[in-house]
């Protein structure tokens, strides 16, 4: 029955991608469901105290992105790229990687992407080479952000398995490990594909006068001299000292927090007070906080993980003894095997956290260790593989050059060697570094 069940996860999960957003986590339910009244299983636990977090750093980034602030940190990006245009194939990727780290969800990328483009082409660089890598770098960011949701799983789940695991421990890998692997698909990406003199489709192209006349959009070039809101640097400022308080209680948890209070609910509030003081010093409206797109992606973030998360739980969890019995073997001889199996997990979900949702638990079931699991985080992200992720395909569309595509035959696209060469780059290094220093 184990493959059976198997089975529907994988139906829920393909008709998922067919429909994409918070149909995976609707559709989880709706297995959920089928698992309860067709097969007689008793449902398991959602992930509540991951989706509380979420809730929160969402509420605190949407409230930032609100007063302008997101914008700001876009425009400080913008300068540093335009003042150095000959590095934007390094500098373009760490950019977008630090918005991540900051902001705690990829989805920061998008404003920056045409920057990016612009600033390439004018330089003569072939496009191509800094934006694939910048939207891979976006997503590589998650595991080393303080407040991204993949974070809070991996504090969630080991406080629920009666584990140690504290904040630090986790950025003191992922963030040298994501952050090397970046840089090294980043100088991978530096001679990639043709230049532009050199490359006969794009000068073919070039041919044809409206063509030429798209390459260079007016409204980009004049991005850096739009106003930003008054509110923005305040809000900045606050969201910023708040992921300072954040790190600063993990590492001090046991003298700042009261006694029977985790870091999981710490976070919680914190990233809520931040919000609020955010709302309280910058009198914005909070209607436009809930339309925010940050709030938009959080919250189906939220309920793709609700679902899909819930599914998962309920089969692993009825199927744990023939599950420990069939890989433990394979997994304490080899125990960075784990890293494919939620690479592969990940190729399918379009959702780090999600992936960390169900595959660690397992991973405690399965007796590894927690340096291993920690150390094998960055593997978690693997949807660069088709190239249909709202980021992936925000860069081929402000690629006017055309040359950030998606192959003839699907695979072949611009994101799927920086991501090979980054997320193995940044495994290999944080599994190394995790069970060194722990």
């Amino acid at each position: 029955m184990f493959f059976v069940h198997m089975m529907l996860l994988l139906a829920v999960i393909f008709v998922g991608i067919r429909h994409g957003g918070i149909a995976f986590g609707l559709l989880g339910g709706l297995g959920v469901s089928i698992l309860a009244f067709v097969f007689g299983i008793a449902p398991g636990s959602p992930p509540i105290n991951v989706m509380l977090i979420i809730l929160a750093v969402v509420a605190a980034s949407a409230t930032l992105e609100a007063t302008g602030g997101l914008k700001l940190l876009v425009r400080f990006a913008e300068r540093l790229l335009r003042k150095h245009p000959e590095h934007i194939v390094f500098l373009g990727p760490l950019c977008t990687y630090s918005l991540t780290v900051l902001v705690g969800t990829g989805h920061s990328v998008y404003p920056l992407l045409p920057v990016i483009y612009d600033v390439a082409y004018k330089k003569g660089i072939r496009p191509e080479r800094p934006l694939a890598i910048a939207t891979v770098a976006s997503q590589m960011g998650i595991t080393a952000s303080p407040i991204a949701a993949a974070a809070a799983v991996v504090i969630a789940t080991s406080m629920e398995n009666n584990l140690d695991i504290g904040l630090i421990d986790v950025l003191m890998v992922t963030i040298p490990s994501t952050l090397i692997g970046v840089l090294v698909a980043s100088a991978w990406s530096l001679k990639r594909g043709k230049d532009l003199d050199k490359d006969p489709e794009f000068q073919a192209r070039l041919k044809d006068d409206e063509f030429r006349e798209s390459l260079i959009d007016p409204e980009i070039e004049s991005s850096d001299k739009q106003a930003v809101e008054k509110t923005a640097k305040r809000g900045l400022t606050v969201f910023l000292l708040g992921i300072l308080s954040v790190i600063i209680i993990a590492m001090f948890n046991k003298q700042l927090l009261p006694e029977g209070v985790g870091m999981s609910v710490a976070i919680q509030f914190m990233m809520l007070s931040v919000g609020g003081i955010i709302l309280l010093s910058t009198n914005i409206s909070p209607k436009k906080i809930v339309n925010s797109n940050v709030f938009t992606a959080g919250m189906t973030a939220v309920i793709i993980i609700f679902g899909i998360a819930w599914l998962s739980d309920t089969i692993i969890g009825h199927h744990k003894t023939y599950l420990v019995s069939m890989v433990s073997d394979l997994v304490n001889l080899y125990p960075w095997t784990f890293a494919i199996a939620m690479f592969v997990v990940s190729v399918f979900l379009k959702s780090q956290a999600a992936v960390l949702t169900i595959m660690l638990p397992l991973g405690f079931s399965l007796g590894i260790l927690a340096p291993v699991l920690i150390g094998v985080l960055p593997a978690c992200y693997a949807y660069f593989f088709f190239p249909f992720y709202p980021s992936d395909l925000a860069a081929i569309s402000f690629d006017r050059s055309g040359t950030t595509k998606i192959g003839k035959y699907v695979l072949n696209h611009s994101f799927i060697m920086p991501g090979f060469i980054g997320v193995l780059t940044a495994t290999v290094i944080g599994y190394f570094l995790s069970i060194t220093i722990n």
